[in-house]
């Protein structure tokens, strides 16, 4: 149920997205001949008045067809309404609508959650918990004998005490002492443990163990005073989880040899979801709106097949006073979509080898 959960989210932000470039369409009386929701084979399908709706097998994207494209359609080519002929305002509206939808929608998730579950705050306790000791390689943790789930509550003398800095302490420690001995105090179950890593050197210079960090504690709620708390405390998540977001791109193309590994495909994303689910319902509203997040910011940047490759050519031709060649268009957005699907595919196949259940499998 927690991984159809996930995927339902994912779903949701689709339609949202693809909703933002319909309707945007619509109220502007511009023709739309068709809204999809997924790709390949059709499930469903129902003929409107003026547009065709479908729902297909794999439900990864959508899109919101016009008749510009279709050389069925029996609308004249000069027609006002068709999407070619319309300002180029009222084009950079329509495609960056779906966007604004996400962002929009992410923001009311909060608000959501915030006015339902309560106010999300963290119960810190003493040390820094491992969820995961990383296996891909050979690394110090797995040498020093660390397992999932300890806690480590000193770092040569120094205790990690119940605070939200224990993690940037200990990361701080690891990170500027590659190759020397760090003295730890774990506890693991009823048993405390000092154990002895060395912190292996990374590409840029830093010391690095192989796991992954996170506060030890539990989350809590406290339910807002008024709708306007909730609105407000909305309001705060929802710019600090757009900073952490692009904060993550600047960081991906700065240093994309160290971030690469950690782009994720929609597998990877939905196994994220269904853990978040099984654990805190609550937490699928952040979980819907980081990923709404991140689906508008993609969206935006100036890359063919995405929504800011087009607002590119918008602004050529702005530039330029006319469009460039179609030829030349849809060159650039076939080619760009092919990597994309290239891409997509890729990181789904390593993510689904990466499946816990399917590494079983090989086991």
């Amino acid at each position: 149920m927690s991984v159809l959960a996930a995927i339902a989210v994912l779903v949701v932000l689709i339609i949202v997205h693809e909703l933002g470039h319909f309707a945007s369409a619509r109220l502007q009386n511009i023709h739309v001949n068709r809204f999809s929701i997924g790709f390949g084979p059709i499930l469903l399908k129902y003929r409107g008045k003026v547009t065709e709706y479908t729902v297909c097998a794999i439900p990864l994207g959508g899109f919101v067809g016009f008749p510009d494209d279709d050389p069925d359609s029996d609308i004249p080519p000069d027609d006002p309404n068709l999407l070619r002929n319309r300002p180029i305002l009222d084009r950079a509206i329509v495609i960056s609508a779906g966007v604004i939808a996400n962002l929009i929608f992410a923001y009311f998730l909060l608000v959501t959650q915030v006015a339902t579950f309560g106010l999300p705050d963290f119960d810190y306790k003493p040390g820094v918990v491992v969820p995961e000791v990383l296996t891909t390689e050979v690394t110090a943790a797995q040498t020093a004998g660390m397992e999932a789930g300890d806690i480590i509550l000193k770092v040569e003398n120094e205790t990690l005490n119940a605070s939200q800095e224990a993690v940037r302490l200990l990361m701080n420690r690891i990170q500027t002492s590659p190759e020397q001995p760090l003295n730890l105090t774990i506890q693991r179950g009823d048993e405390t443990l000092a154990l002895t890593v060395t912190p292996q050197r990374s590409d840029d210079g830093k010391g690095k163990i192989g796991v992954v960090l996170s506060p030890n504690g539990q989350i809590t709620h406290r339910h807002p005073n008024s709708i306007g708390e909730a609105f407000t405390v909305g309001g705060n998540e929802f710019q600090r989880l757009t900073n952490l977001i692009l904060g993550g791109f600047m960081q991906l193309v700065s240093n994309f040899g160290e971030t690469a590994g950690q782009v994720a495909s929609p597998v990877k994303i939905v196994e994220i979801g269904a853990n978040l689910a099984s654990s805190d319902a609550g937490s699928l509203f952040q979980f819907g709106a980081l990923i709404s997040i991140n689906l508008a910011i993609i969206n935006i940047l100036p890359l063919p097949a995405l929504d800011g490759g087009q607002l590119a050519f918008l602004l050529i031709e702005g530039l330029l006073g006319k469009p460039l060649p179609a030829r030349i268009q849809d060159g650039i957005m076939q080619t760009g979509f092919v990597l994309l699907l290239g891409l997509g595919v890729f990181l789904i196949i390593r993510d689904t080898a990466n499946l816990a259940v399917v590494q079983q499998l090989f086991q």
